[in-house]
């Protein structure tokens, strides 16, 4: 009886969001366990992906789906339990993302396999938004998300940046080849770090295995690009005040990074627990309010939109090379990374993320005269 109260109450609420349970439309939701609805009551959206995970559903357009989904607000109509509540005081209580903390990012994510990110990913391994305004492929966008950077921050031959989460080399090397930069990088993956530092071999490239936290010395520019949604809202004010440390007093600061259209002090539940570790996205007030006391805020570009391609290319070259891919990680890796990325492709679509490029400068600064779209 209870079962069936459960799939009533999740049928009457998915076609709200004009979603049909074994229904003839690509976004309709095929349930294959009956046991489905009384989890997704239970757990919410946690339950939703990891009963996709387990093959209880599935969905010929799983970016559409979270799209009506999101779009009709579903997530506030479904409330959290008390797994919910816990996450969100031991949230309060700890800082989730202290240095302590911090590498298990590293070894979670970044050091899943090089052989699945470069199946993946463009030819120069961005792992963040591209910039598809006059692209027309992946490759074409992620070099003009790169040169997009390196314009913002008025970027000149010799001058000396410092990067924060340099990922696989990727804006070192462009910077470096295209710019004549000096670049100074830092991360808390060993495999990308091996990687980048094959990648930047012969140029003016430093990449070092450390905190962003720990970094010293003084630098023209200071960017991350897809770090902050790693560093946790109890750190925003810390990120900030490496930058000034950082920072050279006539200096240009930029950050690329997912944006919250709300203040939060977790993440998604499912992406916290299988993709990104006690990682979340900041809003416009908790950056600002961490902006404020040192610094001025030059410009702030949301091109969200453009996560939409950059992430159903990813998808694309996930399925293509998933033959390749198979023996080493499994059908449930396969069902989780496939979420994943049409989770995210469809939260974009519903504008419940952002994509945010923030530049900012010292107080007293002169306005800098640098593109900035």
């Amino acid at each position: 009886m209870a079962s069936q109260k459960s799939e009533m109450i999740v049928r009457e609420l998915f076609e709200l969001a004009n979603v049909e349970v074994n229904g003839q439309n690509p976004w309709d939701v095929q349930v294959h366990n009956p046991h489905f609805f009384s989890r997704v009551l239970q757990d919410s959206s946690l339950g939703l992906g990891e009963s996709y995970m387990d093959g209880w559903w599935d969905c010929e357009a799983i970016d559409e789906l979270i799209f009506r989904v999101l779009k009709a607000n579903l997530n506030s109509k479904v409330k959290g339990n008390w797994r919910m509540v816990l996450q969100v005081l031991k949230s309060r209580l700890f800082n989730l993302q202290s240095h302590a903390r911090a590498l298990k990012v590293g070894e979670d994510v970044y050091d899943l396999g090089n052989d699945l990110y470069c199946a993946m990913l463009d030819k120069r391994l961005n792992y963040t938004c591209g910039y598809w305004k006059n692209a027309a492929t992946l490759d074409e966008a992620q070099e003009a998300k790169l040169d997009l950077v390196c314009q913002k921050i008025g970027l000149k031959a010799g001058m000396r940046v410092l990067e924060f989460g340099c990922g696989w080399g990727s804006f070192a090397s462009y910077a470096a080849e295209k710019y004549g930069a000096r670049v100074v990088g830092v991360t808390i993956s060993r495999e990308q770090l091996t990687f980048a530092q094959a990648v930047c071999k012969g140029l003016p490239v430093e990449l070092r295995f450390q905190d962003y936290r720990d970094v010293q010395g003084k630098y023209d520019a200071i960017i991350s690009i897809g770090m902050l949604e790693h560093v946790g809202y109890k750190n925003y004010r810390t990120y900030m005040q490496v930058v000034d440390r950082c920072l050279n007093d006539d200096g240009i600061a930029l950050i690329h990074c997912i944006g919250s259209n709300e203040s939060m002090s977790i993440g998604e539940p499912w992406m916290t627990k299988y993709i990104f570790p006690n990682g979340m996205a900041p809003s416009i007030a908790q950056l600002g309010a961490a902006l404020e006391p040192q610094f001025v805020m030059e410009d702030w570009h949301n091109f969200g939109p453009h996560y939409i391609p950059t992430l159903l290319a990813w998808h694309a070259n996930f399925e293509k090379a998933w033959p390749d891919l198979k023996d080493k990680y499994g059908e449930r890796f396969r069902r989780m990374w496939r979420y994943y990325l049409l989770l995210n492709a469809g939260s974009f679509r519903a504008r419940a993320e952002q994509l945010w490029q923030i530049v900012f400068t010292r107080k007293g600064t002169p306005q800098p005269n640098c593109r900035f779209s």
